[in-house]
């Protein structure tokens, strides 16, 4: 088993990642916990859900199991609701844990409903997704979306453990693997150009799910995590950097409607843009941007953005959390392996943003 400590001051705790994780659950529930409410959606307790409960029930700790519908589209207040629903008639109280097994929406929403039942309680991160083991259950962000903006509502908030399970993966279909490799990639290119040609060389072997691969991207990728939210947990600064792609990826999300792409795809193809809009304003070379749009393309996500039409895509852009007094502030790289956040000149933007019609056509 591998293990990476995240060291914030909202909490420290470990990330553990090994085949079989899940049958270890146990383990991650504190002595005093009163009772442990499992959240998950039917897909992900379909597979997992008996084995996971098996796991818990061995703390000889009660197991409530509470069901979210699934997908991007439910990331909502009324579902959330459903969390509180289960957790109040069953009278759960302050010493118990919540396990969020599941994908980046269970663990978002999970988390969320952890940080505000009785002004916080514990949780635990069991992530089922390539993309949720390598971004969304490491970092504490957790929140739902609203109709204007993805992500809007929310709250910074810790978990006391995450435990990947590496097989889990076998069961994903190629769109989420695609989905869950550009958050991989993204690592690289914002933070360590050693990783991102690492990924370039082997990524026949991470799309395949070698285990040897794929084992050392989620590693790799939680350590380089790790020490971003370690120095900036509420993404006054550094963190911002992890946004690199989202501020395309989010709008192509809202302006397409939530769920018409996975938000991996949309980070992806986001990523490209970004890059092109870096070659513009801080002179990324040519190459370096046909290396990110090659190796995007490799890894299964689409790398032409759908056409929102410009206004529309400026439109979103502006409910970003990354814009700052009315002005769009992106992610953008110098080079490949460094990474700024600053304004970009609206004439770039409008470039970029201009060749998604003309692509169209």
């Amino acid at each position: 088993m591998s293990t990476v400590q995240v060291d914030t001051p909202g909490g420290s705790y470990p990330i553990h990642i090994a085949a079989g994780r899940l049958d270890s659950l146990a383990q991650s529930i504190p002595a005093d916990a009163t009772a442990i409410a499992l959240v998950t959606n039917p897909t992900v307790y379909g597979h997992y859900g008996e084995r996971a409960t098996k796991a818990l029930a061995q703390t000889g700790k009660r197991v409530l199991r509470i069901e979210l519908p699934d997908g991007e589209a439910h990331k909502d207040w009324p579902t959330l609701n459903l969390v509180f629903d289960a957790l109040l008639q069953n009278r759960l109280d302050r010493k118990a844990v919540i396990v969020a097994l599941g994908g980046g929406v269970v663990g978002d929403m999970g988390g969320f409903a952890a940080a505000c039942y009785m002004r916080g309680i514990r949780f635990v991160q069991v992530p089922t997704t390539l993309l949720a083991q390598v971004d969304s259950s490491v970092g504490g962000k957790t929140g739902i979306n609203h109709p204007l903006g993805k992500n809007m509502i929310g709250a910074f908030y810790q978990p006391i453990s995450v435990e990947i399970d590496t097989d889990v993966l076998a069961t994903l279909p190629a769109r989420e693997i695609a989905a869950g490799l550009a958050e991989v990639i993204k690592y690289g290119l914002i933070i360590d150009a050693e990783f991102f040609a690492w990924c370039e060389q082997h990524v026949e072997a991470l799309r395949a799910l070698d285990p040897q691969a794929i084992t050392y991207a989620i590693q790799r990728s939680c350590e380089l995590k790790a020490y971003v939210v370690s120095q900036d947990e509420r993404e006054s600064g550094l963190r911002a950097i992890l946004n690199f792609g989202h501020t395309f990826g989010h709008a192509i999300e809202a302006g397409l409607g939530y769920g018409q792409w996975l938000h991996g795809e949309a980070v992806g193809c986001g990523m490209v843009q970004a890059a092109e809009l870096s070659a513009l304003t801080l002179g990324l070379p040519p190459a370096s941007v046909a290396r990110v749009r090659a190796l995007t393309a490799a890894i299964g996500c689409p790398i032409q953005p759908p056409d929102l039409g410009t206004p529309r895509w400026i439109e979103l852009m502006q409910v970003d959390k990354k814009t700052e007094g009315g002005q769009l502030r992106f992610v953008l790289l110098p080079e490949i392996g460094q990474a700024r956040f600053e304004a970009a000149p609206l004439e770039a933007l409008r470039r970029v943003l201009d060749q998604a019609a003309v692509a169209q056509v």
